[in-house]
């Protein structure tokens, strides 16, 4: 990114794009839930919760003034955004193939950082990982989830590669 005067752009707006898409996409599997009675499995609760810290990190690197705490910021939410994608393409090509996803890496996650009992309504798994394998618009959810983790880490690389 340069501006008019060719100078080298700074990585601040993509930390506020990662952050409102981070936090977005949490927002719109609200809805699904609690609108449109799309319940979550463990996964996707999982992939919630690394949005939601993708987006808290996002947020610090925006507010962050110097240019080593933006690296940082954006190195731990490229690494969280790649995990989040792990778990987006484990749930579709393995977890929604199975029965029940009680006691996998998500589910002990989940229930061992206790979110599911203090924050029920938004990280309490509802359903079983081939129950909560839906479609949206024709495209399976977890691949919406995946494509959103895609986005936050291209835009991370590229606060990276920026000056600024």
């Amino acid at each position: 990114m340069r501006d008019a005067r060719g100078r080298a752009g700074t990585s601040v707006p993509l930390f506020g794009l990662v952050a409102l898409a981070s936090f977005g996409g949490v927002a719109a599997a609200l809805v699904s839930q609690h609108v449109y009675a799309m319940e979550p499995c463990p996964w996707c609760v999982l992939q919630r919760l690394i949005f939601l810290v993708i987006g808290a990190v996002a947020l610090l690197g925006l507010l962050w003034p110097g240019r080593a705490g933006r690296r940082l910021a954006a190195a731990v939410a490229l690494l969280l955004a790649v995990s989040g994608l792990a778990a987006a393409l484990w749930q579709h090509f393995v977890s929604a193939a199975s029965a029940s996803c009680h006691l996998t890496l998500a589910d002990r996650i989940v229930s061992g950082l206790g979110l599911d009992s203090l924050l029920p309504d938004v990280f309490m798994p509802r359903a079983s990982c081939a129950d909560a394998a839906v479609d949206l618009l024709g495209v399976p959810y977890a691949f919406w989830a995946a494509a959103l983790f895609v986005l936050c880490a291209v835009a991370m690389l590229r606060a990276l590669s920026l000056r600024g």
